[in-house]
């Protein structure tokens, strides 16, 4: 055993021993030979260190996607309360046919509500465009632009009340409090603009589900939804609070947070990863840099007036979606990674149990000629092609009658329409059965659209993960199939 010692020692030459010709290798010379090394170490410690800080600096800092996407940018028009799909993109020929008649198949055994016989589409449908889509006498602008669309009829949920259904669409999950599809993307790709949220709602609704509707939950702080105003304002109104700040300088603050920063970075030098306060060091530094950009981006004057007219903001029934997309478009144009734009008041949203004609007719009139202004304005700018547009409500509603004149809320098939960012164009996906209560070809439920939504944007849904609480997360959860006959 001591001669194999020794013989090891004589290869490594790291000892001198005795009676042997081996040159010596001292304990001085091995330091002298390794100082470089050491130096190298303590490099690469230092720069680790400083990008960590940097990582803390801008989190929002634009990432690679896992492939080449067909969309950089998303913007959902969200239409709280349920639009009808059999009186806006689905129209149903038996349905007109057998108005008064019992539906003739079962009905799902969860109702948010009983129902009675079939009832007609009060509208007409009509074929536009090229593609010879059709669209109900509800939208005539958007029919417009309906070889931009990409229909989708097949859309289901499993929710029948608001709230889990909102829950649903926005977060994945309607049981338990989930990162919202706007921060899963923000997380993913980061933004483009580190001088604005990711992430920003605006006017968002503030019942069924509120801010989980755009929160982060367990990702990081900076990739959490920025709401702007809300439902119960006019868009006009909707601002960021306290945006300017009239008692210091831009100077002075920046030396208050430097300072703060520094501080704080000692506390983490010290105690380690902290998430919260790491979240609130980053959310410092963008509200100074927000001084800067968000009342520029905010103000909608700065637009041609023919602009202005083409969102309908010179029509008071028009102005406050018009409004609201208009500044979407802006956000959009300077980097901001996902917007969502809300329609929904107190009074009436989408929600018709009753007064199917008065309700539909009030809100489509809102929301028509922005939503076509929208299309349009992207298209001009050279937008549209890599912006992903999404339309639609939580759920759709069904085609018996609630009442005489009402539908009730129906997750099992509904309609939502997609344009740009890669789908096809002019183009209808999926079915739902002859009356329109049911998804029954080519099925897409939510974690699908999902699924379909973040691979779009060049993001694996199943890659797409967070650590927390001991498993993975993802927006999809354990589902999810792309649909990938509606990519282009």
């Amino acid at each position: 055993m001591a001669r194999t010692l020794q013989h090891s020692l004589q290869e490594t030459r790291m000892f001198p021993v005795m009676n042997s010709t081996a040159p010596s290798f001292t304990r001085r010379s091995m330091l002298q030979r390794s100082a470089g090394g050491f130096g190298y170490l303590a490099l690469q410690a230092m720069l680790a260190e400083e990008q960590a800080k940097a990582a803390v600096a801008n989190p929002l800092a634009a990432k690679k996607p896992s492939f080449a996407p067909t969309a950089k940018r998303i913007v959902f028009l969200f239409m709280k309360g349920g639009p009808s799909h059999v009186d806006t993109f689905d129209p149903k020929p038996l349905l007109q046919r057998d108005d008064g008649k019992p539906y003739p198949f079962a009905q799902p055994r969860v109702q948010f509500a009983a129902t009675g016989k079939l009832l007609k589409s009060p509208w007409k449908f009509k074929q536009y465009g090229q593609s010879g889509l059709p669209v109900s006498e509800l939208f005539p602008n958007v029919a417009e632009c309906v070889d931009e669309l990409c229909v989708l009829r097949s859309v289901y949920g499993t929710n029948p009340a608001h709230g889990g259904a909102l829950l649903k669409l926005h977060t994945g999950s309607d049981t338990q409090v989930r990162p919202s599809m706007g921060s899963w993307v923000v997380y993913g790709l980061g933004t483009e603009n580190d001088n604005l949220p990711g992430f920003l709602t605006i006017c968002p609704t503030l019942a069924h589900g509120g801010m989980n509707n755009w929160g982060a939950s367990f990702l990081p702080a900076y990739c959490q939804g920025t709401p702007i105003g809300n439902a119960a304002i006019p868009a006009q109104q909707a601002m960021v609070k306290h945006i300017r700040n009239a008692r210091i300088s831009p100077a002075l603050q920046r030396q208050q947070l430097d300072f703060l920063a520094q501080v704080n970075h000692e506390h983490l030098d010290l105690a380690g990863a902290d998430a919260a306060l790491e979240g609130r060091i980053n959310s410092f530094e963008l509200a100074y840099r927000m001084q800067s950009t968000m009342p520029e981006a905010q103000d909608v004057t700065q637009e041609t007036e023919s602009t202005k007219k083409m969102y309908g903001i010179d029509n008071p029934v028009t102005a406050n979606f018009g409004r609201q997309c208009l500044m979407a478009q802006r956000f959009l144009e300077r980097g901001v990674r996902f917007v969502q734009v809300t329609h929904s008041d107190s009074e009436v949203q989408w929600d018709q149990h009753g007064n199917l004609y008065k309700g539909h007719s009030k809100n489509a009139s809102e929301v028509d000629k922005p939503i076509a202004g929208f299309l349009k304005d992207l298209k001009a700018r050279g937008l549209l092609d890599d912006t992903l547009v999404l339309w639609g409500g939580e759920f759709g509603r069904t085609p018996t009658a609630q009442g005489t004149d009402g539908r009730d809320h129906n997750p099992n098939g509904f309609t939502m329409w997609m344009a740009g960012g890669g789908v096809k164009k002019g183009f209808a996906y999926g079915a739902t059965d002859d009356y329109g209560y049911f998804a029954q070809e080519d099925k897409m439920h939510v974690n699908d659209l999902h699924a379909t939504i973040l691979h779009l944007m060049g993001l694996n849904h199943e890659k797409l993960t967070y650590r927390y609480a001991g498993r993975d997360y993802r927006l999809t959860d354990v589902a999810g199939v792309v649909a990938k006959d509606i990519i282009a």
